[in-house]
């Protein structure tokens, strides 16, 4: 199936077609027509699926279908976008702005730990679009920045993340404000008794969609973990980067100033590199892409939204500067690598704020992935420092956690204590702390040598 089989407008397919989207995921195909026949929607489903471009695209293509209709005037909320924190607030943003960029439809995002004038200042000047945090809009309404009664469109997303981190209350308190004529959108990883409840009270005679996202990692990547304070990853890429074997590499960022920060580095340190990202044309994308595949430019530092439509098969590194705040998000960004029965190395750095963040990653591909310690710049205190989300996010614990932390076996493997029993990663002993682990982002490469293939604080 395309997305012009999907009933899409123009506007939106020129859009799908310059983020490099050719295929809708499962999740996308099922929901995209629900949501255009504008029925409610119950999708049980995880981030890392599509879901976000699955209500985004169609909420976009309803509301350019209701500007058309009515008469202009000032822009008023039509749409909220709810979800539990800041990381998932901006990467939605982002996702809107990417897919409605030949749409007269504004859209903006608020989430509190940040000066609330800019955010009110886009307010004053009209929104269609309002992405939020519960804590942050529910400020803004009592301050009467906010109002919620022209909303046609309400989307709850992560609605059992918002049950963990103990966010329902504040749910509710949103949607008593929200009008009784509306269509609602419902998505949650997991439906546990409190959020079914939430779902029958808010949906009216719901579609329903559901879709297992991917959890599993390919035997032919051979991956590592590099334990490193925040401030020395810079000089840790440069040292990975002196092997000359790594003909090119894929690096991984968050966020769109993050990746540009890293090129600017790289370039200052005579690296070729170049970024992708939402902010970049599409000219100067294909041009990154293309310099990349034919090794002009040694390293491509991206987002995750814009490396979706990157396909290369010959690529051999993978590199998350950054740990991603979603699991499922890991195994697409290491499965860029290892394609084709190629193998591939897929090498991460994690820094003590992003220790929760490896943990569910760990949960989710139950596996163990390999430590390197012999490297300059190992922080031995990231293996022992306590579990914790990053200090701004002040969530309540959730039960998977209660027994945090990793274990570290003989052969420098780390894994969260619950995956434990459920095998090793490939290449267990192969690439551990020891002795050989300083050399082995290298030692995969040589074995090669010679061969051809190379959507955080809510409140």
């Amino acid at each position: 199936m395309s997305f012009e089989q999907l009933r899409l407008i123009e506007p939106l397919l020129k859009a799908l077609e310059h983020e490099g989207y050719t295929t809708p995921t499962p999740i996308q195909q099922q929901a995209i027509p629900f949501v255009l026949d504008r029925r409610d929607l119950l999708g049980c489903a995880q981030t890392g699926t599509g879901k976000t471009a699955a209500f985004a695209i169609p909420l976009l293509q309803l509301m350019q279908e209701d500007q058309q209709a009515s008469r202009k005037g000032p822009r008023n909320i039509k749409a909220l976008i709810l979800t539990p924190t800041r990381e998932l607030a901006i990467q939605i943003q982002e996702s809107f702005t990417a897919y409605g960029r030949f749409l007269d439809l504004k859209s903006l995002v608020i989430f509190g730990g940040v000066s609330q004038h800019p955010q009110t200042e886009a307010l004053r000047r009209g929104v269609d679009i309002l992405i939020a945090t519960p804590g942050r809009l529910l400020d803004l309404i009592s301050q009467n920045y906010i109002t919620l009664k022209d909303i046609k469109y309400f989307i709850l997303d992560e609605a059992d993340r918002m049950l963990d981190m103990g966010f329902v209350h504040d749910v509710k308190r949103v949607i008593i404000k929200l009008p009784e004529q509306r269509q609602t959108l419902f998505f949650s990883a997991t439906m546990p008794p409190e959020i079914q409840t939430l779902a029958n009270a808010i949906l009216r005679n719901p579609s329903k969609v559901e879709v297992t996202p991917v959890s599993s990692t390919a035997e032919t990547i051979t991956q590592s973990m590099y334990f490193v304070n925040k401030n020395d990853k810079r000089n840790l890429l440069l040292h990975i980067l002196k092997d000359k074997s790594i003909k090119t590499a894929l690096v991984f960022t968050r966020t769109k100033h993050g990746a540009d920060k890293v090129v600017k580095d790289l370039v200052k340190a005579e690296i070729t590199a170049e970024a992708i990202h939402g902010n970049k044309s599409q000219n100067a994308r294909q041009r990154a892409l293309t310099n990349f595949k034919s090794q002009q430019t040694r390293v491509l530092v991206a987002t995750d939204i814009a490396a979706r439509g990157i396909d290369i098969d010959e690529l051999t590194h993978v590199i998350n500067y950054e740990l991603p705040n979603v699991p499922e998000t890991y195994v697409h960004r290491i499965g860029r690598t290892g394609r084709a029965g190629a193998k591939g190395l897929a090498i991460s750095f994690c820094e003590g704020e992003e220790k929760a963040f490896l943990k569910d990653i760990l949960k989710l591909i139950a596996r163990e992935i390999p430590v390197v310690t012999e490297h300059p710049f190992h922080n031995g205190d990231s293996m022992s420092a306590p579990m914790q989300r990053p200090a701004a996010q002040k969530p309540k614990q959730h039960p998977r956690d209660q027994k945090g932390g990793f274990s570290r076996n003989r052969q420098g493997l780390v894994s969260s204590r619950q995956s434990k029993g459920n095998g090793g990663g490939n290449g267990s002993g192969k690439a551990s702390g020891n002795g050989n682990g300083q050399s082995r982002h290298g030692q995969g490469q040589q074995q090669r040598s010679g061969q051809q293939r190379e959507r955080s604080t809510s409140r």
